[in-house]
């Protein structure tokens, strides 16, 4: 790779990393739980697990798969649930049968559900069974053979599991009733018959993930990532941790779900490179709860997006820690606000590190250093064997402290979107994946950025496309017609804001907001409804969504 400005932040990180280092996942798995043996892997809600054992039920979960059904290499498999011990468990297992993961939102409404099965060709699901019922409203619309259903607390140790079910089905009501035909319980899955996983020859080419995202335009769509794609991006999170963490000795706080990207690569799998611990938060919205979690711990490592830094801030008990052992946390998914970062260095003593990615990059493009020279405001450098360039609307490289599209190249981009050959031509260029995000690149190469060109909405770190948006609301029969866009929101970055021009006079914002809680998840729910007369067309009759931002007040 060529020397590029940016590589004198760099000191000691390596400027290329070996994405070639592992033929699969699996491989890079079995070493790790080979290596690291009786140190604990993962914590949830006071039980953990060591990596032997977390390598046993990952096995034993794929002997069950090869020897009870009809599930062959190359199968999709969804996997829907939180952050629980059986979220690793399943990953890794699925793929030592062969199969390709298919992470689903849990909260996902049944529409959303059907279109990401049917999508993706999904063949089993893995959910926990809070959120079958939705589930069983979409499963006869869809492929899936093979439901395999499990509890919050299956890993948990007796009486506690025992007590935990019954808490969440009749004390809180969480597991609303449902009735789905066979399903597979998961603790059968994970016991211990003696029954022998056969190896899968994974090459490093074949997909480890369809990982869903709104990419540049339209509906989710399903990005290709191999496992190459994946084990670059770990091993280039390993190197720009350099000597900062220790192998086998850190603490690592996982309060994003690993079904979603970030939480996913540098969480579930570049921790497990290196040996880390990993302190799964089920509910981290539960602030109170979060805080407490947190206090059990000697934690070395959280990453998190700016919405739930905020909201640790704005807790007493969370400013009256102890973060001495705090080596490095790193937000990500979404901006971080400059009052944030620095309100977090005011009370914790550490620098709330930055970096940029996306979901068709598997996901880390670029980083603050972690050596204490992260520059507020700005999504850092780009990693080892990553290029960035900033391009104008025709392509051509602009000069340093110009607006331009960032353009990155490297071996964590994806392949491209599943079964999707148009939209992947779009978004890749010789190599070069197209982001829709503008940036500006300081004359040391550090890069700040100061727009989208695409409409999608970045709510909590999670992507919302208003088309998807429109064509729910549009579907209400007193509706005429609607545009979404995004507004700022102290709370989540980003809200989802809709203009709606009536058919029927009789429609109010309440019933809006009713129909929509029962055809969106949450985050793409809009919050802000105002109804017009008329909305601004081009001359052709489309929709100006951009007309409607530039409206709205000033953050």
């Amino acid at each position: 790779m060529a020397e590029h400005i940016w590589h004198q932040h760099y000191g000691d990180i390596p400027k290329e990393i070996d994405p070639d280092i592992y033929d699969n996942i699996v491989q890079a798995f079995d070493e790790s739980c080979d290596k690291y043996g009786d140190k604990e892997a993962f914590e949830n809600m006071g039980v953990a697990i060591t990596f032997k054992e977390f390598k046993a039920l990952s096995y034993n979960f794929a002997a069950w798969i090869q020897n009870n059904t009809d599930l062959k290499p190359g199968d999709k498999i969804a996997i829907q649930m939180p952050n629980l011990l059986q979220y690793p468990i399943c990953i890794y297992g699925s793929m030592l049968a062969g199969l390709i993961v298919v992470n689903v939102n849990p909260l996902y409404t049944s529409r959303e559900m059907e279109h990401q099965f049917n999508d993706a060709g999904v063949k089993a699901v893995v959910i926990v069974e809070n959120f079958c019922a939705e589930l069983q409203e979409c499963l006869h619309k869809t492929s899936i053979k093979h439901v395999i259903v499990t509890r919050i607390p299956d890993l948990f140790p007796q009486p506690k599991q025992f007590i935990v079910n019954l808490v969440l089905k009749h004390v809180k009501k969480m597991v609303p009733a449902y009735s789905l035909p066979k399903t597979i319980d998961f603790r059968e899955l994970v016991k211990d018959r003696g029954l022998k996983a056969k190896p899968v020859p994974l090459k490093n080419t074949d997909i480890a993930f369809l990982q869903y995202t709104g990419g540049t335009t339209g509906v989710s769509k399903g990005a290709i990532l191999t496992h190459r794609n994946i084990i670059a991006n770990g091993a280039q999170m390993k190197a720009w941790m350099g000597d900062t963490l220790k192998e086998g000795e850190e603490i690592l706080i996982t309060p994003l779900p690993m079904y979603h990207i970030f939480s996913l690569t540098v969480n579930c799998l570049a921790f497990i490179i290196l040996g880390g611990k990993n302190v799964l938060i089920t509910n981290p919205r539960d602030i109170p709860a979060f805080v407490k979690e947190l206090g059990k711990h000697k934690w070395t490592v959280m990453t998190g997006v700016n919405t739930l830094f905020n909201g640790l801030l704005n807790n007493e008990d969370f400013r009256k820690l102890d973060f001495s052992s705090v080596k490095a946390v790193i937000g990500g998914a979404m901006a971080i606000q400059k009052p944030v970062a620095e309100k977090w260095k005011e009370v914790t003593g550490n620098i709330l590190v930055e970096g940029y990615g996306l979901t068709e990059s598997s996901p880390v493009a670029s980083a603050n250093p972690l050596n204490g020279t992260a520059r507020i405001g700005t999504i850092g450098v780009p990693v080892p064997s990553t290029e960035m360039k900033l391009c104008d609307e025709n392509g051509n490289e602009v000069p340093v402290g110009e607006r331009g599209e960032i353009n990155i190249k490297g071996p964590q981009v994806m392949q491209g979107y599943y079964n999707r050959p148009e939209e992947t031509a779009n978004v890749i260029k010789d190599g070069w994946l197209r982001t829709g995000d503008v940036a500006v690149m300081s004359e040391d190469g550090f890069f700040k950025i100061v727009d989208r060109i695409k409409d999608m909405i970045l709510v909590s770190g999670f992507n919302v496309y208003p088309n998807e948006v429109e064509d729910v609301v549009a579907g209400h029969p007193k509706v005429l017609e609607v545009a979404a866009i995004g507004v700022p929101d102290d709370k989540s970055g980003e809200a989802v804001k809709i203009f709606v021009v009536k058919k029927d006079q009789s429609l109010t914002a309440e019933e809006l907001k009713t129909y929509c809680h029962e055809e969106l998840t949450g985050y793409k729910r809009p919050k802000h409804i105002e109804f017009r007369n008329e909305l601004p067309k081009t001359n052709v009759g489309k929709i100006l969504r951009r007309a409607l931002r530039d409206e709205q007040p000033a953050d």
